[in-house]
């Protein structure tokens, strides 16, 4: 995590997992058990995040001069379900020279 692209990594992992915490549990709480608390504090988490993913996004970019098309990537990635996961993944494969 001492570098622009390890701090992105982690940030992108705790922005995922809270997404699909949000979806997984809080929604189901929301209209299965009729308690929208739960989204209001996670979806507030998550947004938080999800900023947070976008300013380590934009910081990585320039640090290590990625080119235009993994950044579009790794947004998109952002608001898809497992997105950051697979992302994660894709960019550690691509930074050891291994084959997807």
């Amino acid at each position: 995590m001492n570098t622009p692209f390890g701090r992105f990594r982690v940030i992108g992992l705790v922005e995922g997992i809270s997404y699909l915490v949000l979806l997984g549990v809080a929604m189901p709480l929301k209209y299965g058990l009729d308690w929208p608390m739960a989204v209001t504090v996670t979806g507030w988490i998550h947004g938080l995040l999800f900023v947070i993913y976008f300013a380590a996004l934009v910081h990585v970019w320039f640090a290590e001069k990625w080119p235009l098309g993994r950044v579009f990537g790794a947004a998109v990635a952002s608001v898809l379900p497992f997105g950051p996961f697979v992302f994660d993944v894709r960019m550690k494969r691509h930074q050891t020279g291994t084959s997807i």
